[in-house]
């Protein structure tokens, strides 16, 4: 997005702006100027406080390009693999930040992200705050920057005006049938497929990823009910399997929680390229 000096006359570029942000509903004709400022700054959402568990400056994993990616916290999952209970608890240690601060802290690392790259919102689970992703979602939109949420569909509401501001939906397939769904989160799916009935009436482009666990999914079996289900999906752009690791065993010991997939071993890598290959 260009920028604007908001201090011209000019109406035009306050209708530019408009039409390019939104469900954005802040704009009146009679003090666009301020009305502008205002939103640019997050001035008119500082009642709305979000909870980071942590953010990474420079991700290069999480979408494309080089990505300024916030960890939200709060997850109503449990999932046998999970990496990061630290972020199970919605009130749990974090950064209690407003959308306007947390704004200005990205804009410091715009320059680096290119045309390549923008935001993502990730977890935890990001759709568990929805007033605060939307919030900061419409402001990245704003300032011109790509946006994405990491996500497992299983938020509560506001989803439909979430993925109007979102570019790319990068969504982590726990498993494509309810036993396995239950067996693995501890939930239904039922969250999860109304989430993708929404995603189908957006145009946000979606990567579909899964996490392969020795013993749990690891077969082709599974891999090609993952390309069938893919199918079902709009506007998927790639699927991608995440070799399962023990990278957060430490953290379960260190918060005292037992660890549910103890003595399983780290996916093989070779097996992994192998059933990747099932999905071209």
């Amino acid at each position: 997005m260009k920028k604007f000096d908001l201090q011209a006359k000019n109406v035009k570029k306050y209708i530019k702006i408009k039409k390019r942000c939104k469900n954005i509903t802040l704009f009146e004709p009679k003090s666009a100027t301020l009305l502008l400022t205002k939103f640019r700054n997050g001035d008119e959402m500082r009642d709305i406080i979000g909870h980071v568990s942590s953010v990474e400056t420079m991700g290069t994993v999480d979408g494309p390009g080089v990505r300024y990616v916030l960890f939200m916290q709060g997850c109503n999952l449990r999932c046998k693999y999970c990496h990061n209970p630290e972020t199970w608890a919605l009130d749990g240690k974090a950064l209690n930040i407003t959308p306007g601060t947390m704004i200005r802290r990205i804009l410091r690392y715009k320059s680096y992200m290119s045309k390549d790259g923008g935001v993502t919102i990730s977890g935890g689970e990001p759709l568990l705050q929805p007033a605060f992703v939307t919030a900061l979602l419409k402001l990245c939109k704003f300032h011109g920057m790509h946006t994405a949420i990491d996500t497992a569909g299983v938020g509560i509401d506001h989803i439909s005006e979430i993925l109007d501001n979102t570019d790319l939906v990068i969504l982590d397939i726990k498993a494509t049938n309810e036993e396995s769904y239950r067996n693995i989160t501890g939930h239904s799916m039922q969250r999860f497929n109304e989430f993708l009935k929404i995603l189908d009436t957006k145009p946000c482009k979606v990567w579909l990823r899964q996490v392969i666990v020795p013993g749990i999914n690891d077969t082709e079996e599974n891999v090609l009910n993952l390309k069938e289900f893919a199918k079902k999906i709009k506007n998927v752009e790639k699927i991608e399997l995440l070799g399962y690791h023990t990278l957060g065993v430490s953290k379960y010991e260190k918060l005292k929680i037992p660890y549910p997939l103890s003595g399983v071993p780290e996916m093989d890598d070779k097996k992994l390229e192998k059933l990747q290959k099932l999905l071209k």
